[in-house]
């Protein structure tokens, strides 16, 4: 795991220090080493630099930037398979190899079969390659984005970077606000790819590359990996053990490639589900005890600690609990902006921070098991969102567009709260942008999740504020092999859980210097698993219900059945009580007006709801905080 950091301008106005401090930015993403390689030609100049933390090839022939003939690549992440890959080059094509680096494989690779070695590759992965040959630079990120890339284009200019940070240090990138990804920011608690919060500063997409030509300097981006083309595929007609069987094979070699490591690795254990199959099947097959880590915590109704340990116990893990006070959780509240770099809004990503430090004291990799839900059917939204679709197909279509339209005439924030009550307006909102979009899946799915409607939104930010389309709307995309739910399965694995799950476990672990891996965001499982029929999923009450049989082979269903809790932590009491001058700071009258984006009547009607018990709007009030800090911190 790693960062890098570079830039080709065709101005000709960068050099080395600025690369230099383009990439020490990134330092806590590699503290074990440093690597800058810059470039003059007639037409540009190129920078290449790169931290490394050392995981693969311990010794300096890991160093990067690595070259092979008119090769050259900054790499963050890990082939999990590529010792393979290096046996069928030595083998099929006789290469040779001077050390025992994935990086030097992606190299071959490359240089054996083009952009198809991508096909080969099994891991987490961004990079940047210069290919002189061909003139040009290639930007690459994995197939479910679990390794960031973001990519900057003005002026002659373009810049990349495993974080935003980075620009900021080059002097010509404008940091200008976009608008329009801060009202996807404050709908969803993030942004969305391929936005991102600054004008002309991109994600580069899952699955994709983006080629910039540096004889035309025209870009162009290809997706070479896309999860609905997983969920288009015919759907298979088997058995459940046989669905059982083959899932279980799938998950036993994600896990163990995920184990190959020339330093310590760890398992963060919850006690859910998803780290508990990962736990149990990483230690089934070792004689000696795997490390596993938990966070837990004073108050009952947050802590799964308890649950965690009796899962380690009955696997035999060499298990660690760490139980933090209030005080270290409010401690992280203002390091956020700088981890994160762009506004974040999952207040999850502190209790992540908190068990990265204690997972870094005795490891250097930690295994999480994110995408669970997103695979296997596990939120309990998911079945809010069948019965809305069994109760609003009710309605003939042809009426529901004008039913949508005659609610909004007149609408009164006032007499809804006076009918139905303090706590509706979003749900009544939710309820006519669902039937002016359409009664669908995922329809129902984007504004359940959105935590402030498409009108409060508007009428929260100054001036018309247009909103952009996301991957949310990319149900239509979805052929009908799908049912409703594995539609909105393909938007969530696309959406939430790249853009918020993945960003928050890359952002917190990798602030202490600990590398995260996602065994099962393995691109086998989910090819597999989205071409499964529904009900091996989802049957009856019993959400993850494939998930779930393979766990009780492991462990007992009495250690594992209960509620889901999530990973949350108590902040809205905080910012009533604690943590108050937050509120009294930040959304201040004064301040709302001079920074000028924001409705200042709108925003004291929320704080004053709050701050009186109601939590409707809490999350908004959170999303707003954190993009105050982030704010004070970047602009």
């Amino acid at each position: 795991m790693c960062g890098f950091a570079g830039f080709i301008d065709f101005n000709k106005k960068s050099n080395k220090d600025i690369l230099i401090e383009m990439t020490d930015t990134l330092y806590y993403r590699g503290p074990d080493d440093a690597g800058y390689c810059y470039e003059e030609t007639n037409t540009f100049s190129l920078g290449f630099g790169h931290r490394r933390l050392s995981i693969i090839d311990l010794s300096p022939l890991g160093h990067q930037p690595m070259m092979f003939g008119s090769l050259t690549i900054v790499f963050n992440g890990e082939i999990y398979n590529y010792v393979d890959i290096r046996n069928e080059l030595i083998s099929k094509y006789k290469r040779s190899f001077t050390s025992h680096s994935d990086t030097e494989v992606i190299l071959q690779a490359y240089d054996q079969w083009g952009m198809d070695c991508l096909q080969k590759f099994n891991g987490m992965f961004a990079f940047a390659l210069h290919d002189k040959r061909n003139e040009k630079v290639i930007l690459v990120r994995d197939r479910a984005g679990v390794k960031p890339l973001y990519c900057y284009v003005h002026n002659n200019v373009v810049l990349f970077s495993s974080e935003l940070k980075s620009f900021h240090k080059h002097p010509q990138f404008i940091k200008e606000l976009d608008e329009s990804a801060l009202a996807l920011y404050l709908q969803y608690g993030y942004i969305p790819a391929p936005h991102s919060i600054f004008k002309r500063t991109k994600k580069v997409l899952p699955g994709s590359y983006v080629e910039i030509d540096l004889t035309t300097k025209n870009t162009k981006e290809t997706i070479y990996w896309n999860v609905v083309d997983c969920y288009n595929q015919t759907k298979l007609d088997i058995s459940d053990t046989e669905a059982m069987n083959e899932t279980e094979k799938i998950l036993k070699s994600a896990c163990e490639l995920r184990m190959v490591s020339d330093v310590p690795v760890g398992v963060f254990l919850s006690g859910g589900y998803d780290s508990s199959i990962v736990a149990a099947l990483i230690q089934s097959n070792r004689t000696e005890k795997i490390k596993t880590f938990t966070i837990g915590f004073h108050e009952s109704k947050f802590n799964e600690a308890v649950y965690a340990k009796q899962v380690a116990n009955h696997l035999g893990t060499d298990h660690t609990e760490y139980y933090c006070s209030e005080k270290e959780a409010k401690e992280i509240l203002p390091s956020l902006p700088y981890i994160f770099d762009e506004p974040f809004g999952d207040s999850s990503a502190i209790p992540t921070i908190l068990v990265s430090k204690i997972a870094r004291k005795q490891v250097t990799v930690a295994l999480s098991a994110d995408a669970g839900d997103e695979t296997f059917a596990g939120y309990t939204r998911y079945e809010t969102i069948i019965k809305q679709l069994n109760r609003l197909k009710a309605i003939p279509q042809s009426v529901t567009k004008p039913m949508a339209g005659l609610l909004n005439i007149g609408h009164s924030d006032y007499l809804i709260k006076r009918i139905l009550g303090n706590n509706a307006l979003n749900k009544y909102d939710a309820f006519t942008d669902i039937l002016r979009d359409g009664v669908n899946g995922p329809t129902i799915n984007k504004h359940i999740v959105k935590r402030v409607s498409d009108r409060r939104v508007k009428r929260l930010l100054k001036g018309n504020r247009k909103l952009i389309n996301t991957f949310f709307d990319d149900g239509s995309l979805l052929n009908e092999t799908n049912d409703d739910l594995s539609k909105v399965l393909a938007v969530d694995y696309k959406t939430y859980m790249t853009d918020d799950i993945l960003v928050k476990v890359d952002r917190a672990a990798m602030s202490v210097s600990l590398e995260g891996r996602e065994p099962l965001l393995d691109y086998r499982i989910i090819e597999f698993v989205s071409k499964l029929p529904l009900h091996m999923k989802l049957r009856g009450n019993v959400k993850k219900f494939l998930l779930k049989e393979i766990t009780h082979k492991y462990l007992p269903k009495e250690i594992m059945e209960r509620p889901k809790m999530g990973f949350a932590i108590p902040v809205a009491h905080w910012l009533r009580e604690e943590l108050s001058f937050y509120m009294k700071e930040y959304f201040d009258a004064q301040r709302i007006e001079k920074q000028g984006l924001f409705e200042k009547e709108f925003v004291n009607q929320l704080v004053s709801d709050f701050l009186v018990g109601r939590n409707e709007d809490f999350e908004l009030i959170w999303f707003m905080l954190m993009f105050q800090l982030w704010y004070d911190e970047w602009m």
